[in-house]
């Protein structure tokens, strides 16, 4: 996009994580912004800080797995300003009742993790495409994950590949159909976010461990570790920032972390060469920054 600055920003799961650093950033560039969140504890100081900093911001509690609430969201966005230019699907959960095969968790679990981070972008889509074709610029940028591109495991690494899927198609027929509207997937590496307490937005009480899932000690120490990883991680803000360069240059995808391409390398080159799923790590606490040229 050549213009930022006036232009309205949807921000879905924009309460906090990724979705406030892109709030944040786009504040920065003048945008105007609304906010919307299933967590109402959060979306509303959110919003008082945003107007605190000088953005113009409102909040719209929202709930993602609800076409109805997402259309009422888009009603809202235009009831407000008129227009939107800026659409970030980026609401996103990751859990589950425990550590388990894909045969073994609850089909509520995949319900929940796929009815947000896959149907809430299609929902996304649906509601606002019809708005942003209007525009003479506009974009979208889906919140997907690094687990999108590797060959990640559990409910959440599919629900993310889905993201990307879509994403890619969504592409094409912005190019067909609508070729003023730019699209973007966003595939972020560890970043500082509260996604494994996801779990407090989930519409009906954590279900117990199902039979033959890994013993509840299993399962906190590899939330432990998890914890830390994202503890880490890239600050909200800058991956924020990075979608700004991204909005800037019309790039299709976004890594916050470049140089843990080797791990879709592995699974690409998996692929060709009629291999099997590869299983490929970051190294523990390595920076988000690209290393330096010796």
């Amino acid at each position: 996009m050549k213009q930022l600055t006036g232009r309205v920003a949807v921000i879905t799961g924009g309460a906090s994580g990724i979705g406030r650093g892109m709030a944040e950033a786009f504040a920065a560039q003048g945008m105007k912004l609304v906010i919307a969140d299933i967590e109402e504890s959060a979306l509303a100081p959110a919003v008082a800080e945003l107007r605190a900093s000088g953005a113009e911001a409102i909040g719209v509690r929202c709930d993602v797995t609800n076409p109805k609430s997402v259309a009422e969201l888009a009603e809202r966005a235009l009831a407000q300003h008129g227009a939107v230019h800026v659409v970030c699907n980026n609401a996103g959960v990751a859990g589950a009742s425990g550590v388990g095969a894909l045969w073994e968790l609850p089909l509520a679990d995949w319900e929940w993790v796929l009815g947000v981070n896959t149907w809430g972008v299609v929902h996304g889509v649906r509601a606002f495409m019809p708005i942003l074709a209007q525009q003479p610029e506009a974009h979208v940028v889906n919140t997907a994950s690094l687990a999108g591109t590797i060959a990640s495991g559990g409910i959440y690494g599919v629900s993310k590949h889905a993201c990307v899927a879509i994403s890619e198609a969504l592409y094409r027929e912005c190019q067909l159909r609508a070729p003023q509207v730019g699209v973007s997937v966003l595939c972020p590496g560890w970043v500082n976010t509260r996604i494994l307490e996801s779990e407090r937005n989930r519409p009906e009480a954590p279900r117990p461990a199902p039979s033959g899932a890994a013993p509840a000690s299993e399962f906190a120490a590899q939330r432990e570790v998890i914890m830390g990883l994202l503890k880490s991680g890239l600050a909200p803000r800058r991956v924020g920032e990075i979608v700004v360069e991204a909005l800037r240059a019309n790039r299709f995808y976004v890594f916050t972390h470049p140089h843990w391409s080797y791990m879709m390398k592995a699974r690409f080159d998996a692929i060709l060469n009629d291999g099997v799923p590869p299983t490929v790590a970051p190294p523990p606490g390595e920076s988000w920054e690209p290393p330096k040229a010796q």
